[in-house]
């Protein structure tokens, strides 16, 4: 078991890439904080993972939520030795629809709420010598014209990560991000049926948008997340990782 007694933080764990984040954490043998604003999902969670598990339900937009999810980890289990920030939201927006409000909302989200939970768990990550997992967006190096704020805010997420890395290495603190490219997701789904897609769209993608014929899954990145969660990553810091299937990256057809 690769992450075997390790706790670690999971944002925005109720459905998507962070409960995809957690089952694999819990199978190599972690306890895990399941933070998320949907209770029923949450409970859903908790249940189907068992007791290496506790649920955290508070809104990123509070900036009381940092601490109360800090807390929560330490009245569980004790201590925290990592956090994934993994929370976002995605509201589609360009330069002529932005309001300053919509900003507002998706970089808090997105972005200040991630950097006030590493304030919040820094101490005990201190303690636990410990990791951050910033899971970030190949958007951040460009994005479609519809993902502005979205954009902005995981390229703020990824500077954040290095200038944290290379801050806090000396504590022995280590910050890393992964960049997933398009991730099938049961919002990303339902969000392209809004835009216009057919049911089953994808199953009828052509290569150019998902050149090795199947679109990438939240258990392949949740993979991939156990490497820099886990003590074999020691003592890599400041790295971004892209996880795309084109080979420029920052490649991003318009959807």
């Amino acid at each position: 078991m690769r992450l075997k007694d390790k706790v670690i933080i999971v944002t925005g764990a109720t459905s998507g890439i962070g409960k995809a984040i957690a089952v694999r954490a819990v199978a190599e043998g972690a306890k895990v904080l399941i933070h998320g604003i949907e209770k029923v999902d949450g409970e859903k969670v908790v249940a189907e993972l068992g007791s290496n598990t506790r649920l955290c339900i508070a809104d990123l937009a509070d900036q009381a939520t940092p601490k109360k999810i800090v807390d929560a980890a330490i009245a569980a289990f004790g201590k925290i030795d990592a956090v994934v920030n993994n929370a976002a939201i995605i509201e589609r927006n360009n330069l002529g629809a932005l309001t300053p409000e919509a900003f507002t909302k998706t970089i808090t989200i997105n972005l200040q709420s991630a950097l006030f939970l590493i304030q919040a768990a820094f101490a005990e990550l201190k303690k636990s010598k410990g990791c951050v997992l910033n899971i970030g967006s190949i958007n951040a190096y460009s994005g479609e014209s519809s993902l502005l704020a979205y954009s902005i805010g995981k390229a703020g997420l990824q500077t954040m990560t290095r200038n944290l890395a290379n801050a806090h290495g000396v504590d022995g603190v280590r910050f890393n991000l992964i960049n997933p490219g398009w991730i099938l997701t049961d919002r990303e789904y339902v969000d392209q049926v809004k835009k216009g897609m057919p049911e089953g769209w994808p199953e009828k993608l052509g290569r150019d948008n998902i050149p090795f014929g199947v679109m990438s899954t939240p258990e392949q990145l949740a993979s991939a997340c156990v490497y820099w969660l886990g003590d074999e990553s020691k003592p890599f810091t400041g790295s971004v990782v892209e996880l795309e299937q084109f080979s420029i990256i920052g490649r991003n057809p318009e959807k």
